[in-house]
């Protein structure tokens, strides 16, 4: 176990498995390397995205597959392999979410989704090869897509 300093929770022991290495870092934020996974509450589709070095740093994410009906990771292949995978298959996917002040309208960018290899505990902000999905994708307009369909 480790002991880190997060946002959302102040200090807090994790499990090593939850640290996540980014060797470039997240876009905007290039120097910061090390984030912890942690959930936001129990059966919440959220997470937190910590990072270690700078307990002010959180990102709420959530997987794609949580909130849509239907997602396909589309990536170089060379994104796959700097996180030690070969295919989409391989990898966990996260979007980073921004709440704004009316929640109803909160999105995720889905044209740079978090990619993260279980395996090797690595991880990268991609960029999508998909025109279906944009940096501010409704998460609510989705959810309510799939309650339609359901």
């Amino acid at each position: 176990m480790v002991t880190i300093v997060t946002k959302p929770f102040g200090q807090m022991e994790v499990d090593e498995r939850q640290i996540i290495d980014f060797p470039e870092g997240i876009y905007g934020f290039e120097d910061i390397r090390k984030f912890a996974i942690l959930d936001a509450k129990e059966k919440s589709p959220f997470k937190w995205m910590q990072a270690l070095d700078e307990p002010d740093l959180a990102f709420v994410i959530i997987r794609p597959v949580d909130f849509m009906i239907k997602y396909e990771l589309e990536v170089l292949p060379s994104d796959l392999e700097e996180i030690g995978a070969t295919s989409p298959d391989e990898v966990i996917v996260f979007a980073i979410v921004t709440i704004p002040e009316d929640p109803s309208r909160m999105t995720a960018n889905l044209q740079g989704p978090v990619i993260i290899n279980p395996k090797t505990r690595c991880g990268k902000q991609a960029i999508s090869l998909s025109e279906n999905y944009s940096v501010r994708h409704y998460i609510l307009e989705e959810i309510k897509k799939a309650s339609v369909k359901g």
